[in-house]
């Protein structure tokens, strides 16, 4: 059943998305007085489920749904459909149109896919507020990981402006650092006292190549009983906890010599061990009234033993939220669709280095992003995020892509020259298999093969 939730809310959030897109080009290409054949939710190689024609449109849902299509009358698309192209233009045709028509018509999926998002972020602001954890709320301050420490900062620290500029949410300081390169941070420390730290102006990467990015900069929460033992890796191997002997109910006491109280202690002392090369470590374990004595053997490729510890109900005091009125909800809505694009602009490069390209995810990565249970907040949250995306990524100039007719419309207007049919079609095809290969690899990744 929660498979089927969480199925459901995705087909309705991609279903939406892609009808309002494919109406962005539909509607200026009928306002240009521009043939439109087809508009399909989902492709429809060989059959449709559903088609009607009303006018000169038929419109239709496919079987395939890795997105949809509208098919605008002398254009070369990923329809392959060559033989519209033999004869003299007609004036109702795409190719007949100005360039810079034919570029609105092309631009018009993006700009509502843009659109879209703004508009969700604001009327769910509107309507739900918005959540964050006041920095004053963080009950220990934040866990601060070994390679953080070296600017200056120290476990217990409060983050309370980055570059000047109020942290209204504690749990954003991640999010700063890796896409936004701060170059300031004002904390407060454990025992009171405010400091300014330093950042290098590449802190984002520095943090990505570390392998941290997750955990540069944590709440930081107590050390408790351990809740449940992960017996495998993402890998198959047996985890270091199975191996123990480790069991729900104990208490992780120490490691490397070193008393844990605070649950981040566990991974700088994995840390250092590893930076030093010291790949066994002594760790005990408390078990009802015995001292246990263990020995772990890291994994240079992980900082995991394998076992899960019971939440600190104690870390936040309260979660806060702040309440928009209709008006003032829509630059609110513009402000987090800006920074949701900036945030995954920033991330795509990240995509260009082999840990990226194992990250890289499909459908699969996309329902993890939706509840078992449906929560509408959450359901137009996450569509509002899926819509900016597909704005990038359909801005991208890949042949086959709007990104790509948008690359070639361009050159025709600077230079004045248009591209030829059979370079259209080329570019379309190359385009078309490349953009196959990486849904394909996108979704096979989502299943842990290339792990």
């Amino acid at each position: 059943m929660d498979i089927l939730i969480i199925a459901a809310q995705l087909i309705l959030s991609l279903s939406i998305l892609i009808v309002l897109h494919e109406l962005g080009h539909f509607i200026p290409a009928k306002l240009f007085k521009t043939k439109v054949e087809k508009f399909y939710l989902f492709f429809n190689p060989w059959f449709s489920l559903f088609k009607v024609k009303k006018g000169e449109t038929e419109y239709g849902i496919g079987w395939l749904p890795l997105g949809g299509y509208v098919k605008i009358a002398g254009m070369i698309d990923e329809s392959m459909d060559t033989d519209q192209m033999k004869g003299e233009p007609e004036p109702w045709e795409f190719r007949s149109k100005p360039a810079w028509q034919r570029l609105i018509i092309m631009i018009g999926g993006i700009t509502v896919n843009i659109i879209v998002g703004i508009l969700i972020y604001s009327l769910v602001s509107w309507g739900w507020g918005e959540k964050y954890v006041a920095p004053t709320d963080v009950s220990y301050g934040y866990a601060i990981h070994p390679v953080m420490e070296k600017y200056g900062l120290k476990d217990g620290d409060i983050v309370t402006t980055v570059d000047g500029e109020k942290l209204e949410d504690a749990s954003s300081i991640g999010r700063h650092l890796l896409f936004r390169s701060p170059e300031k941070l004002t904390v407060v420390g454990e025992n009171g006292g405010e400091r300014t730290i330093e950042l290098p102006d590449d802190i984002g990467s520095i943090l990505w190549e570390e392998g941290i990015e997750q955990n540069a900069i944590s709440f930081r929460t107590k050390s408790s009983p351990i809740d449940s033992i992960v017996q495998k890796t993402s890998t198959g191997e047996e985890t270091q906890a199975y191996k123990q002997g480790l069991k729900k109910g104990d208490v992780i006491h120490k490691i490397n010599g070193e008393k844990i109280e605070w649950h981040n202690q566990i991974g700088h002392q994995m840390y250092s061990s590893l930076k030093n090369k010291n790949y066994n470590i002594p760790i005990e374990v408390i078990r009802g009234t015995d001292t246990l004595k263990k020995s772990i053997t890291l994994d240079t490729n992980t900082l995991t033993i394998g076992f899960v510890v019971k939440g600190d109900t104690t870390t936040i005091k309260k979660i806060s939220s702040k309440s928009y009125g209709f008006f003032e909800s829509f630059p609110h809505g513009f402000s987090k669709a800006y920074y949701t694009l900036h945030d995954y602009v920033v991330q795509f490069k990240y995509v260009f280095t082999l840990k990226g390209a194992k990250q890289i995810g499909g459908f699969g990565s996309m329902a993890k992003l939706f509840s078992s249970t449906w929560n509408w907040e959450r359901f137009w949250l996450n569509t509002a995020l899926i819509s900016i995306i597909l704005a990038f990524m359909n801005f991208l100039p890949i042949p086959a892509l709007d990104g790509g007719y948008i690359m070639f419309l361009l050159f025709e207007i600077i230079t004045g020259k248009q591209p030829s049919d059979k370079f259209m079609e080329k570019a379309n095809t190359i385009g078309f298999f490349l953009l196959i290969a990486i849904l394909l690899y996108a979704n096979l990744n989502d299943t842990g093969i290339f792990k």
